[in-house]
């Protein structure tokens, strides 16, 4: 504990300061309500149960589950991750909002495992596909393990500097913040040993974006389309039913911009 023995706050606000820096402002609020996203894919992500019942008790440190990619800031993964998981992996953390962090929990995640020398869809560490913060090596961890990597993650943290963090979000955003719309594509043939797959992106200007619509060759394309125009106001020309599909018709903007603003109040009705 600090010896140092702080002032009490008076209750009366002009007599009460609290001075403190844009830094550690950013670090305190960001480390003290880290939300998870958790990958489990084989043993180890069963010591998840007691990290999440009373005893461990999960959520004392700000730690809530989610189960959007969008909507968490750190990613659990515990277990095997073979080489068809990779690329899910991979969409999982980019489609996480900065910053974020990952923490890789056990043998397997870390290098393999047991898997490492004889198995040819085993991918050799996690840390070959998304940039990892934390190791936490075991077979399986223990939930004490897990507590004292997420208290060195919150330490990390708390020396990160803004203008770094800043920084990092500008070089690694969309080409001059522009809307994309990404295909993944699949070709699976039987003289093929394994799928190959093609990752195609096409960009548009945050003003009245417009991209041609692949809903012709695509069918399935139809609703993905749609719900990007729902949530990004990405309009796809020769669409035969561009409409929205998860909010009302007389809903304003956009949802899944940056620059949305919410409103206050809106009565739902009719969404399809």
């Amino acid at each position: 504990m600090n010896s140092i023995e702080f002032p009490v706050l008076d209750q009366k606000t002009k007599n009460s300061v609290i001075s403190t820096t844009l830094n550690d402002l950013s670090n305190w609020s960001r480390l003290s309500s880290l939300w998870p996203l958790l990958y489990g894919t084989s043993c180890c992500f069963i010591e998840f149960a007691s990290l999440i019942g009373s005893r461990f008790d999960f959520d004392r440190y700000g730690l809530v589950p989610r189960s959007s990619p969008r909507q968490a800031d750190l990613i659990l993964t515990a277990g095997t991750v073979t080489m068809k998981m990779a690329p899910s992996l991979v969409r999982l953390y980019e489609q996480m909002p900065e910053p974020k962090y990952v923490i890789a929990m056990g043998a397997c995640t870390i290098t393999g495992g047991m898997f490492s020398t004889d198995s040819y869809s085993t991918v050799r560490g996690v840390d070959k596909l998304i940039p990892v913060d934390v190791y936490l090596p075991g077979c399986p961890p223990k939930p004490e393990a897990v507590i004292d990597a997420i208290t060195k993650l919150r330490k990390k943290i708390s020396r990160e500097i803004y203008e770094d963090r800043i920084s990092y979000q500008r070089e690694n955003r969309s080409p001059g913040g522009l809307l994309a719309s990404v295909y993944h594509l699949t070709r699976i043939e039987y003289s093929l040993d394994q799928p190959e797959e093609v990752c195609i992106k096409v960009f548009a200007p945050r003003k009245n974006p417009r991209i041609p619509s692949i809903f012709w060759v695509w069918k399935s394309a139809d609703f993905q389309e749609r719900e990007s125009y729902d949530m990004l106001g990405i309009s796809y020309d020769n669409h035969p039913r561009l409409k929205r599909i998860l909010m009302p018709e007389s809903w304003i903007g956009w949802p899944l911009r940056k620059d949305y603003i919410a409103p206050n109040f809106y009565e739902i009705q009719d969404a399809h």
